[in-house]
């Protein structure tokens, strides 16, 4: 039977209801926003332009940086407009495609953290075997797979909601669409989706670091066989994928993993894994590698010199 929803458009309270502070709050993530897509971009077109960079490692950094660049889009231009506006709303399709894509490219990203963690393993674990395992194909279908297991996921979240009738309140107390909030607008009980969404998200997510941080201890374990030279170096890049690990996974388990019926969301905790985070993964990367360094120096160098002549 055809749900009936008599709220067709939320009112979004945002993160702050002073005007000074949302001026302010305006221009620093509008900066902050600015600098994920520039960053992530550079990285994505090094990538592909740089014959130096032309390895699995690299060819999924430039898929993870593309993914932080959407996976930010959707929630925050729409953000930084609001700050603007008096009165924030959204109809309830939009808000319901920003949970779809807000969740398909979440989860994307996890399953490419992990694919470059199963990367990092079979080139330090198993170096004879690793042009072999880490073919082009394999890479393809790896990322491939990652896109598709996004999308499962965020179709069992969006048709799980989808079944849900709305019939007011139709304020979120947010500054964006997310499950736990839009549910507490939903005329009945939602316990049930609640458990479903702690098992798609919390505990997937739970699962996938458990799974993440245990490849990485085998991988420093495994270094005692390598030179220094070559410790030093693998120790560089997984350090630099542990820390993004960390940032990505730490606010998603502290938001997804708690009961529902005691859910209290906090903004800022979502401000750091909806804006900050995804600026920081390219100035994690380029920072402590220094191969992505010299690509980018040569490539934009080359930019220079062009246009001098």
């Amino acid at each position: 039977m055809a749900n009936t929803n008599n709220v067709t458009e939320l009112i979004i309270l945002g993160l702050f209801q002073d005007p000074e502070v949302q001026r302010v709050c305006f221009v620093v993530f509008l900066l902050v926003y600015l600098a994920t897509v520039v960053g992530n971009g550079l990285i994505v077109l090094t990538v592909n332009v740089s014959k130096s960079l032309h390895s699995p490692m690299y060819f999924f950094l430039s898929y993870l940086s593309l993914v932080e660049i959407t996976y930010s889009s959707t929630v925050v231009p729409k953000f930084i407009t609001d700050l603007l506006a008096k009165i924030k709303t959204i109809s309830l399709e939009g808000c319901m495609a920003q949970i779809f894509f807000f969740h398909f490219f979440g989860v994307t990203e996890i399953f490419l953290l992990t694919v470059m963690a199963y990367d990092r393993y079979v080139a330090i674990c198993k170096p004879l075997h690793y042009a072999t395992i880490m073919n082009w194909s394999t890479c393809h279908l790896l990322v491939a797979g990652s896109w598709l297991g996004g999308f499962f996921h965020s179709m069992v979240q969006i048709i799980m909601t989808l079944q849900l009738s709305f019939c007011g309140p139709n304020v979120i107390d947010h500054y964006f669409c997310d499950l736990h909030p839009l549910f507490k607008l939903a005329c009945t009980d939602t316990s049930v989706e609640g458990v479903i969404v702690l098992a798609n998200s919390g505990l997937f997510s739970i699962f996938s670091f458990l799974l993440l941080v245990s490849s990485y201890i085998v991988i420093l374990f495994n270094l005692r066989n390598h030179s220094a030279e070559g410790r030093h170096k693998a120790l560089s890049t997984c350090a630099s994928h542990i820390m993004v690990v960390l940032l990505f996974f730490g606010p998603a388990i502290f938001l997804y993993m708690r009961p529902p019926s005691t859910f209290t969301e906090d903004k800022l905790v979502a401000v750091f894994y909806t804006v900050v985070t995804p600026m920081l993964n390219p100035i994690i990367y380029t920072l402590r590698n220094a191969e992505v360094k010299n690509a980018m120096r040569k490539l934009w160098g080359k930019k220079v010199n062009s246009g001098i002549e």
